[in-house]
């Protein structure tokens, strides 16, 4: 199978990208002249997690021949690692790592991160050539990407701003509700803490205008009691949601 085509998107949005869900492992295999290529992609924070990936798959399947890699980490992908692993210079690493790079996401754009991808390859018998082995180990990746799409396994990240707001304890179900379908993402609701019996945790789009509407409706819902407070800026899995399509949630 094919690797998933190249995104016809010029920019990546940079205050969106996509990843793996936490705590997915996506595996897929094919066969080369009974060459056997095991691709495993997981989502990983820092190169540090990357090799951990690389070293535990060279433990499990200490027998295979190599142990490719590539990886993507961070919202603007700026550690970027490929490597042979003993296969002729540029016929693995680096065509794994074009398609993690170049491959169209269900955003619409190629913009996957935070990403980790081995391919294990067992020896058939038959020498694939430079050129087979490029498009061997690129359709290892792909494949697993096309898996990790049909099966809902990556989400959208945005950069957001994060608030906390103090709300009635009797009220806090309602203005839920009403904070989602406005478009803010409530990442926790903590029940038993401040003034008012419970303390939201929200955050929404980091621009000026999400936090302007955000600050509107909450002072509609508290009649103008609400105080909205900063809590910082960070990355945070969102996912829309289903049952009536308004707002985001935390994935």
């Amino acid at each position: 199978m094919t690797p998933p085509p190249p995104s016809s998107s010029a920019t990546p949005d940079p205050a969106s990208c996509t990843a793996l869900r936490p705590g997915v492992e996506i595996v897929a295999e094919i066969e080369r002249r009974k060459s056997r290529f095991l691709a495993v992609l997981r989502r990983t924070a820092s190169a540090e997690e990357a090799q951990e990936l690389v070293d535990a798959l060279r433990r499990e399947h200490h027998a295979a021949r190599h142990h490719c890699s590539a990886w993507l980490i961070g919202p603007e992908r700026h550690v970027q690692r490929a490597n042979d692993d003993g296969e002729p210079s540029g016929t693995a690493g680096a065509p794994m790592l074009e398609v993690l790079a170049q491959s169209t996401m269900p955003s619409g754009r190629a913009d996957l991160t935070d990403v980790a991808a081995v391919v294990v390859r067992w020896f058939g018998g038959t020498l694939l050539g430079a050129g087979g082995l490029v498009r061997a180990y690129s359709d290892a990746v792909g494949e697993a990407l096309q898996q990790a799409a049909a099966t809902g396994g990556t989400v959208q990240r945005r950069r957001m701003r994060q608030f906390r707001l103090d709300a009635p304890i009797a009220d806090v179900g309602r203005w839920e509700h009403e904070l989602r379908g406005a478009g803010a993402a409530v990442r926790e609701t903590e029940y038993g803490v401040g003034p008012s019996g419970a303390r939201m945790h929200l955050a929404v789009p980091d621009d000026d205008g999400p936090v302007t509407a955000l600050q509107g409706r909450i002072a509609t819902l508290s009649a103008g009691a609400g105080e909205l407070r900063a809590a910082g800026v960070d990355w945070v899995d969102v996912e829309h949601r289903s049952d009536d399509g308004a707002g985001e949630v935390p994935a």
